[in-house]
């Protein structure tokens, strides 16, 4: 094979080992978001922008902390039980990736005086991972011929782009400022503090870890009088500088000049703006109920680029164009007892992702999120949460006229093509304690 060759296809395998970090599947919202961001949030599939009552609202819109006359801590995790599958013309696969996934969901709040208040959030608002096993996408097996002799042996050795892992985690750290206009009116406004602790790839002949920081900021507002309440919240979009260590599995690739060597690569990823509105009303002192309309920026996710550090060549210019999507949200709330409130939720999200660059990495679709729960007051301040939601994935039967031309080129190409399924639990845990200050 002629070297030039060599290095274009160098330069797509590398391509394909980079892009896993940035778009790896996610379960339990559009594209690769993650919207639970509190243990009541999960219960009731997010409707909480409005809600000025109670402490598991506070991380979707922190105006709310000027409704409340408490500081208080709660921690609590997310556990996430994934399962998707794609059978093709070649057969069937399943993503064997971890049986469940845990992220975090702290909040601080504190009351400064009667106006003033404020709050640190730490969440996982992006990211997830998925395995795919070598073979389930048989057209993206390649080889690359060895040069016939006497400058090589001949013959051919492996050189599949085909992922194996792709993993991203996202750290959001969001400090607020609260400020209470009046007693039915308040603002807030805060950073994002967006930290890629962990972005990985797996495939069949190279590897890639790496990590990055990124920052952005937020903005909401809160009116609540009488039984009618009223929330914004926004959050702007970010780049994230993520920087990896790249790697090759196969030395042979090397020798033959058909990858580069080991470096470091870098690439800026894009993540959405988030606004969600919202109104709640109060049926009965024990009865409520909350309806959200959320956006998501996914316009900003239009392409990916990858450069190397060795002579800043760009690796990859690869194309998602997803568009802006939306999510129609409920929430009911309902307290039997004076300590005890049962809460249920449902959510319909739209998918950003379209035909024209479908992503097995990020196999898409609308979907229908069932959420329960329960909190109970346990008296001195200390309050529990549990919660469950159900994720269902529509089917999304892709096919595609776009042929597969080889190396990494395979966003919404026919290699790709087969009926993909996924489905999800969650699982979410808090428990709290509040401190009075007045």
């Amino acid at each position: 094979m002629p070297r030039k060759r060599n290095r274009r296809w160098s330069h797509r395998v590398t391509a394909c080992t980079l892009l896993g970090v940035c778009v790896s599947s996610n379960l339990s919202a559009s594209g690769f978001a993650v919207p639970e961001l509190s243990a009541m949030g999960i219960a009731t599939a997010n409707a909480l922008v409005a809600n000025p009552v109670d402490r598991g609202a506070v991380p979707y819109n922190p105006a709310a902390l000027a409704f409340h006359d408490e500081s208080w801590l709660s921690v609590g995790s997310l556990l996430i039980g994934p399962a998707f599958s794609v059978d093709t013309r070649t057969g069937s696969g399943d993503s064997a990736g971890a049986d469940w996934l845990a992220a975090p969901m702290l909040q601080a709040a504190i009351r400064l005086d009667e106006r003033w208040s404020a709050g640190l959030s730490v969440n996982t608002p992006f990211g997830l991972e998925t395995r795919w096993k070598t073979g389930t996408f048989a057209p993206l097996t390649a080889s690359i011929p060895l040069p016939a002799p006497p400058a090589g042996p001949g013959g051919s050795v492996p050189a599949s782009p085909q992922p194996t892992q792709s993993t991203l985690e996202i750290l959001d750290v969001v400090p607020t400022l609260t400020y209470a206009l009046s007693d039915t009116f308040a603002i807030a406004a805060g950073a994002d503090i967006y930290w890629v602790k962990s972005a990985k790839l797996n495939s069949s002949i190279t590897q890639l870890e790496g990590d990055g920081l990124g920052l952005g900021f937020n903005l909401g507002a809160l009116y609540a009088q009488g039984p009618f309440s009223a929330g914004v919240n926004v959050h702007s979009g970010a780049t994230i500088n993520v920087t990896g260590s790249y790697s090759v599995l196969n030395p042979t690739l090397l020798v033959i000049g058909a990858l580069p060597p080991s470096q470091t690569a870098e690439l800026d990823l894009d993540l959405p703006w988030r606004l969600q509105l919202g109104a709640r009303y109060a049926l009965t002192p024990a009865l409520a109920v909350e309806i959200d309309w959320t956006r998501n920026g996914w316009s900003s996710f239009e392409r990916i680029r990858v450069t190397g550090d060795r002579d800043g060549a760009i690796l990859l210019e690869d194309r998602n164009e997803w568009e802006d999507a939306n999510a129609y949200r409920l929430g009911i709330t309902y307290q039997p007892r004076e300590r005890t409130q049962l809460r249920f939720g449902y959510s319909y999200d739209e998918t950003p992702q379209g035909d024209a660059h479908f992503s097995a990495r990020v196999p898409d679709h609308d979907r229908h999120l069932f959420g329960i729960g329960i909190g109970h007051h346990l008296g001195d301040g200390w309050q529990i949460e549990a919660s469950y939601m159900y994720v269902r994935f529509e089917e999304r039967e892709y096919r595609s006229e776009t042929p597969y031309l080889g190396g990494a080129e395979i966003n919404g190409s026919e290699a790709i093509d087969g009926d993909y399924e996924a489905s999800a639990h969650l699982i979410g845990l808090a428990v709290s304690k509040s401190f009075d200050v007045f």
